[in-house]
């Protein structure tokens, strides 16, 4: 492997591990200022730890990472060795921040801010915070690790979609903060409860939204007499592949070719100006794709 190929790598490792902790940093803030302050609760083992910091005083950054160590020693057990080396990155970096990201926070910040908006804006806030952590973390082939690792394991020996675990474990975990003994009414604690099944809600519309928008794609029919220029622009400064189609107009029967390409949603404006770059006159017809599967794209799923 050459050096140039080799520092391209590194290059592109190090943005994705800069990219993951900037999503830690994102989901841990939202903890560390809206959430923690507020005892409030949300799903996953962070929402486990800040039960048990509530309930015991035990740092909520404790319980989670020795929660997390437990579940991917059992995953590297079951699972196999090759359990992602960016998932236990990101829970020792997360068990990080957690420790020492609420006592950087200035309280006064931290206060003014729950007094001006209250806790409904702050897990509207937080949520949206955790769902892009999330978020960002995934796209980089990261993991915040928890109950997706429980749902992995039981998934290898029942017919259970992970997607439903991970949502059973939430809701449980969220509901056993009704058990908290800290005195508190029984009316506060539902609105916990309730406070927390908001904050999942948003988080997982965040999540899914970032993520799905990431994955829609457009197919493209380009209807012009430069279509060789357009093919090899589009290859080459695109970096996506063309199919050429015989075709003919109906009312002017001139014969042609149609181009057809598969873009990124996102790559939509390049191109489109590449065509207007190179045939102002061109005919483009621009339609939404459900899903694509091969090179450049998703990888076919396993049925």
């Amino acid at each position: 492997m050459s050096a140039k190929l080799k520092a391209a790598k590194l290059l592109v490792t190090v943005k994705e591990y800069l990219l993951i902790t900037i999503g830690l940093l994102l989901y841990t803030l939202a903890w560390a200022v809206f959430l923690l302050p507020n005892n409030l609760v949300g799903g996953g083992i962070t929402g486990l730890a800040s039960i048990i910091q509530y309930s015991t005083g035990f740092h909520i950054a404790y319980s989670y990472i020795i929660i997390n160590v437990i579940l991917v020693l059992i995953a590297l057990k079951v699972l196999g060795t090759g359990f992602g080396a960016k998932t236990i990155y990101a829970l020792v970096v997360t068990a990080i921040f957690l420790r020492i990201l609420p006592g950087m926070v200035p309280q006064d910040f931290v206060q003014s801010f729950t007094e001006e908006n209250g806790k409904l804006m702050c897990v509207l806030f937080a949520g949206a915070m955790v769902g892009l952590g999330i978020a960002l973390t995934f796209t980089q082939g990261g993991s915040t690790g928890g109950t997706d690792i429980i749902a992995l394991i039981l998934n290898k020996f029942y017919r259970i979609s992970p997607g439903t675990v991970m949502l059973v474990l939430d809701l449980v975990i969220i509901a056993s903060s009704m058990l908290i003994p800290n005195g508190t009414s029984l009316s506060d604690r539902l609105l916990v409860l309730l406070y927390g099944y908001v904050l999942t809600a948003i988080t997982n519309y965040t999540l899914d939204l970032i993520l799905n928008g990431r994955r829609q794609s457009v197919q493209l029919f380009i209807f012009s007499e430069h279509y060789e220029t357009l093919t090899d622009r589009i290859c080459n400064e695109i970096h996506r592949g063309v199919t050429l189609l015989e075709s003919q107009g109906g009312y002017s029967k001139h014969s042609g070719k149609l181009v057809v390409v598969i873009v990124k949603r996102t790559e939509t404006s390049r191109i489109l100006k590449l065509i207007k770059d190179v045939d102002p006159d061109a005919f483009v017809s621009i339609g939404n794709v459900t899903e694509v599967y091969g090179k450049g794209f998703e990888p076919m799923k396993k049925s």
